[in-house]
């Protein structure tokens, strides 16, 4: 987990997150997930280089981390705080409240070929890369 920057004011709250200073990574992409219905999962796979902040913008939601060998999850429910997951790592996001939103920041731009999406193939990268 990586604490964020937090800045008070009579006016709201705000974080902030910048290239190379608070992640260990230049931010190349960002994208939201929402609206996720109840009950529905995301994420399910790997990346071979993709670094990754998650942020719980809004609501929250459970992030269950998998390195072939150990299974840890994590709430995510505050908008100052984000998870960062490393290359390798098997990744599965659930148990979204209503009306929240994920906000991921990416170290690279979308690259299908860096997904690992079969779970045997990526106990088998583990085993063997």
């Amino acid at each position: 987990m990586i604490e964020l920057s937090k800045h008070h004011a009579l006016q709201g709250n705000l974080s902030v997150v910048e290239n190379g200073q608070d992640i260990p990574f230049d931010i190349k992409r960002v994208y939201y997930l929402y609206d996720v219905p109840g009950g529905e999962s995301r994420g399910s796979h790997a990346h071979r280089e993709l670094y990754q902040l998650i942020i719980a913008a809004s609501g929250s939601f459970s992030v269950t981390l998998d390195d072939g060998e150990v299974k840890r999850t994590f709430l995510l429910n505050r908008p100052y705080q984000g998870l960062l997951v490393v290359p390798g790592i098997w990744r599965t996001l659930d148990d979204f409240s209503s009306g929240s939103v994920c906000m991921v920041l990416a170290s690279h731009k979308y690259d299908k070929e860096d997904y690992i999406r079969d779970y045997n193939e990526f106990l088998d990268y583990k085993n063997n890369g």
